[in-house]
C-alpha cells in the first residue's frame, strides 16, 4: 500500500482511496506526493 501527502493541508492519503480520482479527501486539492525517506549518509574516517 503506498501512502501519499497532501501538499496543500499535510495529511497522509492511502492509495486505496484514490481509486476513481486524485483529490485529497480533506481539502480537495489536486496536487499530491509521495514522501521519500530520508537517508543517512556515513563518511568513512
Amino acid at each position: 500500500m503506498v501512502e501519499y501527502k497532501c501538499f496543500n493541508c499535510g495529511k497522509k492519503i492511502d492509495s486505496t482511496t484514490l481509486r476513481k480520482r486524485v483529490r485529497c479527501i480533506y481539502c480537495g486539492s489536486k496536487i499530491l506526493f509521495k514522501p521519500r525517506s530520508i537517508g543517512t549518509k556515513v563518511k568513512a574516517i
